[in-house]
């Protein structure tokens, strides 16, 4: 590995939602670049068989956990920092995104989904913020979503959700502004991952689309009329997480084909 490729040797990063998709994608990018990752998800199976894949290029840890309860993510984050020590690089990936009118939007879905996608961020913030200003570096990347800078239809609470985490990586940004901890979204349109194949499937099932046409429903909101790939969305995190990106702090970077403008 050159010096170029190693620009984040020596760091150590949590990847939530690092099983799979993006979360995966993510991983691998950082790996190559020098660092060591923990990969935090769920599904303890998931994240080991991405890990087996991870190791060949540098060290990769894994700890199950469930990111929308404190206890558990307070206890996920002391033990990654155990094993790989202080952690100065945070991936909030971790997200989920279900589907109803408004209507059928009951208090059990609207708190899932403010509790997976906005409050595990906050509390994977809380978790490694002491860290990294005690190192006097740090990286925070929010993973939010087109849906963090535009409404969609029948995903009311998913939006609100990823609204908030933009909300969130803004105030945090200012308050961190004279401190070298950076804040920043990035926000994918749909993308090539599980999620996204889900909503293909919910597609057909509710309409009797063909694959082809509920694809098609899907990428019409990008202007370039295709899916975003995982490897795009990692690209951008690099950059946000890599030297020379000190002045880069409270945005909201689209990964959208020109979605959002």
């Amino acid at each position: 590995m050159n010096s170029t490729q190693a620009s984040l040797g020596g760091r150590h990063a949590v990847v939530t939602g690092g099983g799979r998709g993006i979360g995966a994608t993510i991983a691998r990018a950082l790996i190559e670049q020098g660092a060591a990752v923990t990969l935090m998800g769920r599904n303890a199976v998931t994240l080991e068989d991405e890990a087996a894949r991870l190791r060949p290029l540098g060290q990769v840890h894994c700890q199950a956990v469930d990111l929308a309860d404190a206890e558990s993510t307070t206890a996920a984050f002391a033990a990654a920092a155990n094993a790989l020590g202080p952690v100065t690089i945070l991936i909030n990936n971790a997200g989920q995104a279900l589907s109803a009118p408004i209507g059928k939007t009951d208090l059990a879905l609207w708190n899932q989904m403010l509790a997976v996608n906005l409050t595990g961020t906050y509390l994977g913030i809380h978790a490694v913020l002491p860290g990294m200003l005690q190192a006097g570096w740090g990286r925070i990347v929010n993973i939010a979503s087109t849906a963090a800078l535009k409404g969609y239809p029948y995903v009311a609470a998913y939006c609100a959700a990823k609204h908030g985490v933009l909300g969130l990586t803004r105030a945090l940004a200012l308050e961190l502004a004279k401190k070298p901890v950076t804040v920043n979204a990035v926000c994918p349109g749909y993308t090539e991952t599980d999620i996204v194949r889900e909503a293909l499937a919910n597609i057909q099932a509710k309409t009797g689309r063909s694959e082809a046409d509920a694809l098609a429903e899907l990428v019409k909101h990008n202007p370039q009329g295709r899916l975003v790939q995982p490897a795009e969305v990692a690209n951008a995190v690099l950059w946000l997480c890599q030297p020379g990106s000190e002045s880069i702090t409270g945005q909201a970077i689209s990964v959208a084909g020109g979605e959002t403008m």
